[in-house]
This record gives C-alpha cells, sequence and structure tokens, in this order.
C-alpha cells in the first residue's frame, strides 16, 4: 500500500478517464468558515474565523510525502524547492518514502509514523493524497498541501473525490490546501525590500506571476497563497489571514470562483474593517468566462451582478486586467492616505495635458480648478499664455531648469490638491530626466500622491528604470488607462473606510413579528396567488392596495363599493403569471354593471385557458406614480438577494436594475437607487413630482428583512409593479408574485 500511495503526484490515468466521461456538479465542497460572535436570523455568521495560519507559511517542522531524488522524476525537483524554501524559513524538513534511506543527503523515512517530531506542514507528492489523510490526523499534522490534479476541475467523479478528501480533512482536524495546487506558497521571496507589502491569493497560479515579479521593480510581496480547488482553505481563509497581518498593505487577487460566498463576504468585511483594501481580478463576466472557469477549478462563479454587488458593498476593487492588478494593489499598498481629493494634470505639452485631463474626467476623479491665486503664482515661472488652471501646461523649458522644482511644490502646498499627476509620453532627456528627477524629489517632501505615466514603450530609460522605479514615494505607471483606474480606486478606498460600517454589526439578530405571520401564509412548494403574496407583503408592513377576493358577481360590486371607484378586477390563481398577456385585467371600472360583466369575462377567460382560479380581486385603482420592480431571487453562493429597478414591462426591456446582497443598511439601498440609469424619474421629469424615495428605500430595506428571514423558505418574490407615489405619500405594491420553497 505504502508504494502505491507514496508514488508520483500525476493523476491515475484510468481515474482520469472516468472522470472525463461526468459532468461538473451544480454545487461545490463547502467550506469550513467558522463563527466567532453571533449568528443573524437564518442562523449564519456574522463574523469571519480567522485560521492561525502562521504554522503554514513559517512552519518549524515540513515533512514532504513521496521526496524524491531521482534524477527525471517530476517529485525530484518539487522536493529540491522544497529543500531550499525550507532552510530559508528555518525549517527542518523530514523526506517521507517507504524505499529511500535518504533524500538529498537527508535521512528518509518509511511513513509518517516514524516521523522523529510533531510536524506544522506536510507535502504531499503522491497522486491519490485521501489515503494519507488519517496517518497525518493521527500524527497531529497541523496543515497539508495537496498537489495532485483530477479532482473537481475534471467533472462529476472527480468532484465526488474531492467531497470524499474534503469530508476526511473535516474530520481530521488538520487544514488542506488544495488538491490542484502548486509550489507558488514556496517561492523566494526578496526579503531586501522595505514598506507594506502585497500579499497575493490566486486559483490559477499562472495568472499570479505578473504580481509577483513586482519585486523586481522595487514592490514588496510578503505571501502567495495558491488555493486550488479549495477542498478546504479558501480564498476567505487566506483573505482574513492577510487582513490582520501587519506586513501587508493590500491583497491582490485572482479569483475564478468562490466556494463560500458568506465567507468570502465575511473576511472581506474583516479586510474593510481594518482599511486593507483587497483588489481582485474576478472571472466570469461573460459565459465563456464562466464556464472555462468551471473546467479550470470547479467552481462556481456565481452571477456577476451579483459577485460585483458583493463586491462592492465591501470595498473590494473589482479589476479586469493582471497589468491593472499590479498597478492597484501597488499604488493602495505604498500610497499614504490622501490629505484631499483634489486632483491635478501636470505636463509638458498642452496636449498630454488636455488628452488626460478628458479621460480622468470621463472616469469620475475631480479636476478642481485651481484658485485664482494659485494660478498667479503659478505664471511667476510659467508663460502667461499657458492654461494653469489644470490640467497645468509649464510649455516645456521651466522644467528644464529651476523652475520645474519650484511649479511642482507650489502645486502640492495647494490644500485642495491630494494627487498630482504628471503624464510624461516620451522621453526627452533635456526635459523629462530633470522632470522625473524633480518630481520624485518633490515626493520625498511630500506626503501627497505623486503619479507618473512613463509612456515609452522601451521602458530602458535611466529616468524610467532607475530614477522613477527608485522611487518608493513615486507611484509609477505606464499607460493613461491603469493610472486613472488605479487613481480612482485610491480615493475610492479610502472614501470608503473612512466612513464604514459593517453591515454585520446591524445585521439582525433575532427574528421579527412579521415572520411568524408570514411563516402561516407559505405554502412549501408552491406559487402563492396574488392575494396571498399581498398578504405576505402586508405581514412585513408593505403596503398594497385596499382588495376583495370574491368569488360571484354580487360580490364583486359589493366589493367595489366597499374599495371605492374606480377599481381594478384581476384573475387570482396560484397558476397565473401573466395575467395581462391572458386578459385576465380589468382597468378602470366605474360603475356596478361594468364590475358585473368584467367579473364575467374574467371568469370565462380563465374557463377558456383552462385556468384554476382562487377568486377575482377587485382592487383600488392607484394611477399616478413610479412603476418600480423590487425582488428577491436566489444566488447559489450569496443566498437570497435583492433587486431594484424600473418597473412594469421596462422591467424587460431596458433591464435596469441594480442587486444588493443583504446584510445591507440604508445607505446602500440608496447607492442601489442612484446606480439605475432611470434614476431622474424617481425626481420627477417633464412636470412629474419627485416621488417618495424614502418610501421606496423602506420598501427596499422591508423587502430584505423578508430576504433574511425567509431565506429558506422564500424561493422568489416579485414586486411589480410597485408604485412610487409623490413624494410623502408612499410607495404601493400593485402585484407581487411569490414562489416557497
Amino acid at each position: 500500500m505504502l508504494g502505491s500511495t507514496y508514488g508520483t503526484f500525476t493523476s491515475d490515468p484510468r481515474r482520469a478517464r472516468a472522470v472525463a466521461c461526468g459532468n461538473l456538479p451544480a454545487a461545490t465542497v463547502h467550506g469550513r468558515a467558522a463563527a466567532t460572535g453571533d449568528l443573524d436570523v437564518g442562523g449564519r455568521p456574522l463574523a469571519a474565523d480567522v485560521p492561525d495560519l502562521d504554522r503554514f507559511f513559517r512552519p518549524e517542522s515540513v515533512a514532504v510525502i513521496g521526496a524524491s531524488d531521482a534524477e527525471g522524476r517530476p517529485n525530484t525537483g518539487i522536493t529540491r524547492q522544497l529543500v531550499a524554501w525550507a532552510e530559508r524559513v528555518g525549517a527542518r524538513l523530514h523526506p517521507v518514502h517507504p524505499t529511500r534511506p535518504s533524500v538529498f543527503g537527508t535521512p528518509c523515512f518509511p511513513s509518517v509514523a516514524d516521523l522523529p517530531e510533531p510536524i506544522d506542514l506536510a507535502v504531499l507528492l503522491i497522486s491519490d493524497p485521501l489515503p494519507v489523510i488519517e496517518e497525518l490526523a493521527e500524527a497531529k499534522v497541523k496543515f497539508a498541501v495537496a498537489f495532485a490534479s483530477g479532482f473537481a476541475e475534471t467533472g462529476a467523479a472527480g468532484a465526488l473525490a474531492q467531497q470524499r478528501l474534503a469530508a476526511a480533512v473535516g474530520r481530521s482536524g488538520m487544514r488542506l490546501l488544495g488538491p490542484n495546487t502548486n509550489l507558488n506558497a514556496f517561492e523566494r521571496f526578496r526579503d531586501d525590500l522595505e514598506g507594506p507589502a502585497i500579499a497575493l491569493i490566486t486559483q490559477s497560479g499562472h495568472q499570479g506571476r505578473p504580481v509577483f515579479t513586482l519585486q523586481e521593480l522595487g514592490v514588496r510581496l510578503s505571501h502567495w497563497a495558491p488555493t486550488g480547488n479549495e477542498a478546504d482553505l479558501e480564498t476567505a481563509d487566506f483573505l482574513s489571514y492577510f487582513a490582520e497581518q501587519p506586513e501587508v498593505g493590500a491583497i491582490a487577487c485572482y479569483v475564478e470562483g468562490l466556494k463560500d460566498g458568506r465567507a468570502f463576504l465575511l473576511a472581506a468585511d474583516r479586510a474593510a474593517r481594518r482599511g486593507v483594501p483587497v483588489v481582485a481580478v474576478k472571472v466570469g463576466r461573460t459565459e465563456t468566462g464562466a464556464r472555462t472557469a468551471a473546467s479550470h477549478t470547479g467552481k462556481l462563479t456565481g452571477a456577476d451582478a451579483v459577485v460585483d454587488a458583493a463586491m462592492r458593498q465591501y470595498g473590494v476593487i473589482r479589476v479586469d486586467g493582471l497589468d491593472e492588478l499590479q498597478d492597484t494593489a501597488t499604488l493602495l499598498a505604498r500610497a499614504r492616505p490622501p490629505r484631499a481629493d483634489g486632483v491635478v494634470v501636470y505636463s509638458i505639452s498642452g496636449g498630454t495635458g488636455a488628452h488626460f485631463a478628458d479621460l480622468a474626467t470621463e472616469a469620475g476623479l475631480p479636476l478642481p480648478t485651481l484658485s485664482t491665486a494659485k494660478q498667479a503664482e503659478l505664471h511667476d515661472w510659467i508663460p502667461h499664455y499657458l492654461n494653469v488652471a489644470n490640467p497645468v501646461d509649464n510649455g516645456g523649458h521651466p522644467v528644464g531648469d529651476w523652475r520645474g522644482r519650484k511649479i511642482i511644490d507650489a502645486i502640492l502646498a495647494d490644500p485642495e490638491v491630494g494627487v498630482l499627476i504628471c503624464p510624461i509620453t516620451g522621453p526627452f532627456p533635456p526635459m523629462s530626466d530633470k522632470l522625473a528627477e524633480d518630481l520624485v524629489a518633490a515626493a520625498e517632501q511630500t506626503d501627497k500622491l505623486v503619479c507618473v505615466v512613463w509612456g515609452s514603450p522601451l521602458g530602458t530609460e535611466a529616468a524610467y528604470r532607475e530614477t522613477l522605479l527608485g522611487s518608493s514615494r513615486v507611484a509609477t505607471f505606464r499607460t493613461f488607462a491603469n493610472c486613472i483606474g488605479a487613481v480612482r480606486a485610491y480615493l475610492d478606498h479610502h472614501r470608503f473606510t473612512a466612513s464604514y460600517r459593517s453591515p454585520f454589526d446591524e445585521a439582525p439578530r433575532a427574528v421579527s413579528p412579521s415572520y411568524r405571520k408570514a411563516q402561516a401564509l407559505l405554502r412549501p412548494g408552491q406559487r402563492l396567488s396574488e392575494h396571498a403574496a399581498k398578504q405576505l407583503l402586508r405581514a412585513y408592513g408593505i403596503r398594497v392596495p385596499r382588495e376583495q377576493l370574491v368569488t360571484s358577481a354580487a360580490a364583486s360590486v359589493r366589493a367595489a363599493g366597499l374599495v371605492g371607484y374606480p377599481v381594478v378586477m384581476k384573475a387570482s390563481g396560484t397558476r397565473i403569471a401573466h395575467k395581462t398577456e391572458l386578459g385576465l385585467v380589468k382597468v378602470g371600472l366605474t360603475s356596478a354593471s361594468q364590475v358585473r360583466d368584467a367579473y364575467r369575462d374574467l371568469t370565462d377567460i380563465a374557463r377558456y385557458e383552462d385556468v384554476a382560479l382562487d377568486g377575482i380581486l377587485v382592487c383600488q385603482m392607484i394611477e399616478r406614480g413610479v412603476e418600480m420592480v423590487v425582488g428577491v431571487s436566489p444566488d447559489p453562493l450569496f443566498g437570497p438577494t435583492v433587486t431594484v429597478g424600473l418597473g412594469g414591462v421596462l422591467v424587460e426591456v431596458l433591464r435596469d436594475v441594480a442587486v444588493g446582497v443583504p446584510p445591507f443598511g440604508e445607505e446602500e439601498a440608496r447607492r442601489m437607487l442612484s446606480s439605475l440609469r432611470g434614476r431622474a424619474l424617481l425626481d420627477g421629469v417633464r412636470g412629474a413630482p419627485p416621488a417618495d424615495l424614502d418610501a421606496l428605500v423602506e420598501v427596499v430595506l422591508r423587502v430584505q428583512r423578508m430576504a433574511l428571514e425567509l431565506g429558506d423558505e422564500l424561493a422568489e418574490l416579485d414586486i411589480n409593479p410597485l408604485l412610487v407615489l409623490p413624494r410623502g405619500q408612499g410607495a404601493v405594491a400593485l402585484d407581487a408574485l411569490a414562489v416557497c420553497h
């Protein structure tokens, strides 16, 4: 058994062929994120469990299971790298192999049971790690790394194998990195660099290479966690841990899929509380990207709009490219908090300044006009015919002499200025070299951010390689877009953390009285009729029209008199989804005869269409307002989510909606509304009065409460339209659909 267990770490080809015939399962193995605090109304944790990973990254003792020094074997190169790494971190390394007396001159042990001391970290260079887990558990090993592939990334059979591995690890009390991971955690990190560091998390090791290479540009890296398939340890675990490390200035992530949405939110919340910026590339924006990610790591990528919302709510900065990940993480790790939000663009060329300023303004960077006094001061050194309002055009010549530094210092002295950006589109040594030197010298003397865009395609110039990259105070970029994106993220991050209040601190811990009322209305596995769905809304304090459910023409006339003319009449039944299309809605009825006729028409149509009715609704008619949609829908990663947007027929035509991931507060609800393209409708257009925005926000928050309390029982909720009346008059749910689990 030992011979087969401690063989090469490559996959068994027979298992690989069997896995190839399967399909990727819809769900993945759940993580072990635990709560260190309270639980919310759904029994979910409200605080992240921070794993103690010190002994993973800095172990005192390491066992290499399947170690080899035979030339030509895959395990040999890995063993050699682990030997060098253990020496660097000061760990004692113990090779384990049943047939080798020694490996690279170090005594080798035949089994885990024979190891001479307790082991902090076991590295498994074997094809099937499962049989060794129990041995490691008996030896009380703290951490293990499994490199083997052939698990959830390969299909259904591999996913089952990964589930068995995860279950065994869960029983063992040990923590596992992998499977399908690599050696990135054991890379050689430069120890001669100072300042705040970037900690790196990747699910694909190769995608982390550009960030790791930043060390060659003088940027410090402290950790690299290649999470692989995340059978146990996941992105959220490392995110929580890195957020607590004093040397970490920013966390850079490459994420293909999230294993546990709740765990990720809790980890991001921990980073936000501590003000540690998190920058992430998250693939899966497109169907193709999502499909490819699933085939790589066997994960759900999640609906991209929900992922976007979740990251935004907790301050995670989402970028698209690895170059953006490098630049944004570097700036956020190294730059001090801004003293002001104002951005000034300073350039040799008026054309360069205008171009950059145009792009920066479009991206939302604040470019304030410099004061008259400041402009007059700048004109002491810059010709009066040049613009110095912002952008500042120096005309070129002043940068070549003593005036250049004076100009830079004067701009940075302005209390409205927090960021100075100088785009240098190409090297012209009489000017560009002196300008670079002045910018670096000024940056060393100020607590404000100085950015340079070095536009030369070569990147070999001394002004770039030595002067700019030699400074830890100047943020140097190669493209306009990356500079603008990073500066925007920098300003946004510090605004966000300055006012951050954790949604988990305000999340309800106990169910409301509404929950008991709602439970009595739910019908497991069924869709509720409109009437029943509105009763559910009423239980949570959401206003609905006056209405009565009737089963005869005479009763409909009496109901209309009680409700008050004009009325709307609608068929009500559990199987009716689109009443208007079937002609099962009558509006603007103003007399008893019209009500009787409408009752007969509606019941006749229902019989013809073979639609079962529980009655006819006679409803108060409310006309004036803005039609919105508010709903709850499930997400496989984050659970129930709340959607708000333009309602009525516009919801299907424009798809102008915003998504929120509970829990969230009033501020986030208002931000969701402000992000809508049709937001101006709520402010009043073409003579219409402003809508009751406060009432709409209140409905969103009440629907969120429903999502939190009924998440396991309510599969879907759709209020469409929610009519938002003029300011001070509230909002009314005119129609609703609810589906129970």
